[in-house]
């Protein structure tokens, strides 16, 4: 079966309604249900609670609860680089913007304003920069954290579809990461501006970020949009920025010049967070 005939279905589903009612189950307090459903996901899945602050899968109190769990301290040391991976998952794709344009997949590519929601003037900063595109999975820890020390500027709640973006929905529907809901999240780092892109899916009932909060639901239909002018919020290379209720991608742009990706990594590769990514170009 070819990838677009695979993901013919996902333009006839109730996306919206799917992911709202997804999240009101994530988010409710059934107790022993809640458990049993926990279980099954961890089994199913191969969720490794070791790692887990509490590994206890009774104690939590929901879904979303044991979704979004920290990590025991030093569960994911930090490279020695100057920038680091911010999540565990897998990569999708990374590597050079052909002028303003982001690959995808094969026969797939998106600009860089359509992604970050129209914005001309933060497009144009990363043209013929770089770029990685990193997947995670159900099973994955779901806390997103800083590649390199930032100061936030700008956050954009761009709403959009809610496709799936697993590997087959990557291959099969024409610019999905820039037409899926997304919260583009923007920093200036010690090598320039850089950009932090949180992709919603079927299901992600919600996106979050430390400094915000949930950000969406709401859903207004509209661009949202908040500037940090001040600088007052600073966060170091890896502290935990944001996490998905539910699992999704990331996608990181950079600027012409600015990094070079570690030459071990490779598409389709298993990722963790704080490994290394990348170092200064240069």
């Amino acid at each position: 079966m070819s990838d677009r005939l695979a993901v013919l279905p996902q333009y006839l589903l109730p996306k919206q309604l799917l992911t709202i009612l997804a999240g009101k189950l994530a988010s409710a307090q059934a107790g022993s249900l809640t458990t049993s459903v926990i279980r099954w996901f961890v089994g199913r899945y191969g969720v490794n609670m070791a790692e887990a602050a509490n590994p206890d899968i009774a104690s939590y109190p929901s879904f979303n609860e044991f979704f979004t769990r920290p990590l025991k301290p030093g569960a994911r040391p930090l490279a020695d680089a100057d920038y680091i991976c911010p999540v565990d998952g897998a990569i999708s794709q990374f590597g050079h913007i052909e002028r303003d344009q982001i690959f995808q997949a094969k026969g797939h590519s998106y600009s860089i304003q359509a992604l970050v929601g129209g914005d001309r003037d933060l497009a144009v900063q990363f043209v013929e920069g770089e770029f990685a595109t990193l997947y995670l999975s159900p099973r994955d820890y779901h806390r997103i954290h800083m590649p390199c020390e930032g100061r936030l500027t700008r956050m954009i709640h761009v709403p959009g579809e809610l496709f799936s973006v697993n590997p087959t929905t990557a291959r099969g529907v024409p610019g999905l990461f820039a037409r899926n809901e997304r919260v583009v999240c923007v920093f200036e780092g010690a090598d320039g501006p850089f950009v932090l892109v949180l992709v919603g899916a079927t299901i992600v009932g919600s996106m979050a970020t430390v400094w915000h909060g949930q950000v969406n639901p709401p859903r207004p239909g509209t661009v949202r949009e908040w500037d940090y002018p001040a600088g007052d919020i600073r966060l170091a290379q890896g502290a935990e920025m944001g996490r998905f209720l539910l699992g999704s991608t990331v996608v990181m742009l950079f600027p012409k010049g600015r990094m070079a990706f570690n030459p071990a990594w490779a598409p389709a590769r298993p990722i963790r967070m704080g490994e290394a990514m990348g170092r200064r170009a240069g």
